[in-house]
């Protein structure tokens, strides 16, 4: 069987049931999530046991990056276990840097 080429964030391991701490979205997408990218991974970030998060956090850990790559990095980033919440505010970052 043929390894899947993804790493798998699970956010609530780093900042558990709320996510806002724009420092550790910051760390997240340069640490973990901007290197992957780099060397051609598919990236899931896992959202299981999060109950909330700020639009702040999202824009931190995705805009650069969104902005870096023309939105082509969106093809290799999915969302996994979002809530309705969650999922919202993921759209609202995602759709404002597109615009933009």
């Amino acid at each position: 069987m043929k390894k899947k080429n993804i790493t798998t964030i699970h956010i609530y391991n780093h900042v558990g049931s709320f996510a806002e701490d724009k420092d550790k979205a910051e760390i997240l997408r340069q640490e973990i999530l901007w290197p992957q990218i780099k060397i051609g991974k598919t990236v899931k970030i896992d959202f299981a046991q999060v109950e909330d998060i700020t639009q702040s956090f999202i824009h931190t850990l995705l805009s650069e990056l969104i902005r870096d790559t023309q939105g082509e990095v969106l093809d290799l980033i999915y969302f996994k276990n979002c809530n309705e919440t969650v999922q919202k505010i993921i759209n609202m970052v995602i759709d404002y840097m597109q615009e933009n």
